[in-house]
């Protein structure tokens, strides 16, 4: 019998310090740039989105795929993406990130919850959209570590 997977994920993570950096002139070719690098990495993006301080990628990953690596490679190249064309020299993201495992049946759901960002976060802080969906996943999480 073959071998057959379908893995995807819910991944979040934040600039440094949650600045409110990414600016909506230039957020969509970042969301881009973004899903390219997956595609570049063997992954599959179906949604990139995000606000001012924070990014939500949708994506599928192959098994032999190790999650930090992909995390740590796309980090990588969008700061140096944004550092070079946007020139933004400062520019950072933060350490950590969430990732959560999506169900088949919830990966529509969120797309369009990542598609509605900007929607979203005029009645929700980013803070708070983030203890959401650690408190929903069942994650346990010291919230010293949540800046």
């Amino acid at each position: 019998m073959s071998t057959y997977t379908k893995l995807h994920f819910h991944i979040v993570f934040g600039t440094k310090g949650r600045v409110p950096c990414i600016d909506q002139r230039w957020r969509s070719r970042l969301w881009e740039y973004m899903g390219g690098t997956i595609r570049g990495l063997g992954g599959v993006p179906h949604g990139v989105g995000g606000w001012e301080d924070h990014v939500h990628l949708l994506v599928d990953l192959r098994p032999t795929h190790v999650l930090a690596d992909i995390v740590r490679e796309l980090k990588k190249a969008s700061t140096t993406w944004i550092r070079e064309e946007i020139g933004v020299r400062t520019f950072a993201w933060q350490e950590g990130y969430g990732a959560f495992t999506v169900g088949h049946r919830e990966r529509e759901m969120i797309r369009q919850y990542i598609e509605q960002q900007e929607q979203h976060h005029k009645t929700k802080g980013s803070h708070e959209e983030l203890l959401d969906l650690l408190k929903e996943a069942g994650v346990e999480f010291d919230p010293k570590y949540l800046i």
